[in-house]
């Protein structure tokens, strides 16, 4: 079995932020990092469930959506990723994850997209305040990031 990439990044040390997580051919995968790993304050799962719907939703609807590939959450909680095609440069990247976040909390729509019985999994697991509360965390987070920014520290 190999070693992957982001199994060795010391978690220990990984602060909330906006990093490069791998870059495969024209593709990046950034690492959202909206709580600090193993400190047992993790991502809700109706919040999570939320964030992604909204999160998903803007970066598709607009100019860059042809770039967009995928965008969920991590198994552990602590974050997302962020993948997209190499169309989209470092500061495109952190701009839209910028905007996205303060569309988040901003939302203010009777709906979320995608929820209904019909479009999604588990429609009745979402937690818009929850959503609201880490994009506007990470908003403040996420204020001055800069593509300097990007590179995990060691």
């Amino acid at each position: 079995m190999n070693d992957l990439a982001s199994f060795m990044m010391n978690h220990d040390i990984l602060q909330k932020g906006m990093y490069i997580s791998r870059v495969d051919g024209d593709v990046v995968t950034y690492d959202i990092r909206m709580k600090r790993p193993n400190k047992g304050d993790y991502l809700d799962n109706g919040a999570i469930h939320t964030f992604e719907h909204l999160f998903a939703t803007y970066v598709r609807s607009g100019p860059l959506s042809d770039s967009i590939i995928y965008v969920g959450p991590m198994g552990c909680r602590t974050g997302f990723y962020f993948i997209v095609r190499d169309t989209i440069s470092h500061a495109q990247a952190i701009k839209l994850v910028q905007e996205s976040f303060a569309f988040i909390r901003d939302f203010d729509e009777p709906e979320i997209p995608g929820a209904k019985h019909e479009q999604c999994g588990n429609y009745l697991n979402h937690d818009l305040v929850g959503a609201q509360l880490v994009a506007a965390d990470m908003c403040k987070v996420l204020e001055n990031w800069t593509v300097e920014k990007l590179q995990y520290e060691e």
